[in-house]
């Protein structure tokens, strides 16, 4: 069982990851253009209810069939929300925050299927990042509207420059990223949550960022570039996912009276799981 749930979870690869069946046109989302649909067949809309409309909150990113990673602080408890991916598929979510780094994940109520529309975007296999990405953004202007997606070239800022008291000082951390501020192009309201992309050597794409903030000052302010939460493989498997999947699989366990050393020294993707303690009280610390 352990291991066809983990299959179910974690092999988004086997489906094409990162793969666009619509090419996407690169542009130099201030400053940005239309771009071509479904060209970025990831890109979601995180959409809260009001009344008997949904109205766009955030962007946020397919990574599996049935997980979409977007930013902790665009989820309220109070509210209701749904996904909207491709041509206006809208799933109810359950939402699972991470408990700091601005980093959420959504299960969706149901796995979506793949197609030329929906696919999910790639995890990145190191901490690495290419010089150069590309943010996407909603244009909402209202309930139920046309969403169409707007895409921009950004530069990646250097952490050595984006720290500088000048520019956003120690707001900044190792576990971010900074891109744009150079007045033209940048991240904007209502894209919080979406994702930094980047093209491999073999033209597959990445999801190395998570929009986070930008400044007060404006959307595409000088020495301001967009701060996006650093995506990498291990830590959003190990930070996320995995506390709540072994903690489940560890109540499964103990439900059903079975041996838990199985799950115990557990190794699968680089994460330890020997940080797991569950007995026979069916707790789980140290999660």
């Amino acid at each position: 069982i352990m291991k066809l749930v983990i299959l179910a979870l974690f092999i988004a690869g086997a489906y094409g990851c990162g793969q666009p069946t619509y090419k996407p046109v690169a542009s130099r989302v201030v400053g940005g253009t239309d771009v071509k649909p479904n060209s970025w067949p990831w890109q979601v809309s995180l959409q809260y209810q009001s009344g008997s409309s949904f109205y766009h909150t955030c962007g946020g990113t397919l990574i599996d069939k049935q997980w979409v990673l977007t930013a902790a602080h665009c989820i309220g408890s109070s509210r209701t929300y749904r996904v909207y991916l491709g041509n206006s598929l809208a799933i109810s979510p359950s939402l699972l925050p991470g408990s700091y780094n601005d980093i959420a994940l959504i299960k969706l109520s149901t796995p979506v299927t793949f197609s030329d529309k929906i696919s999910p975007a790639c995890l990145p296999n190191s901490g690495s990042i290419l010089p150069h990405n590309f943010s996407l953004a909603w244009d909402a202007s209202g309930p139920m509207a046309p969403l169409l997606i707007w895409g921009a070239l950004l530069p990646v800022v250097d952490y050595a420059t984006c720290t500088r008291s000048d520019w956003w000082g120690n707001l900044v951390t190792n576990l971010m990223v900074c891109a744009g501020g150079d007045g033209v192009v940048s991240s904007c309201n209502g894209d919080s949550g979406g994702p930094l992309n980047c093209q491999r050597s073999d033209g597959t794409w990445d999801v190395h960022g998570i929009v986070s903030f930008g400044s007060s000052l404006g959307c595409n302010y000088p020495k301001k570039p967009s701060v996006f939460t650093h995506v990498r493989r291990r830590k959003t498997l190990k930070s996320i996912i995995f506390p709540f999947f072994l903690l489940w699989l560890c109540l499964y366990y103990h439900w059903h009276n079975l041996d838990i050393s199985p799950i115990i020294g557990l190794s699968i993707l680089d994460l330890d799981c020997s940080v797991v303690d569950c007995n026979v009280t069916s707790r789980c610390d140290k999660l």
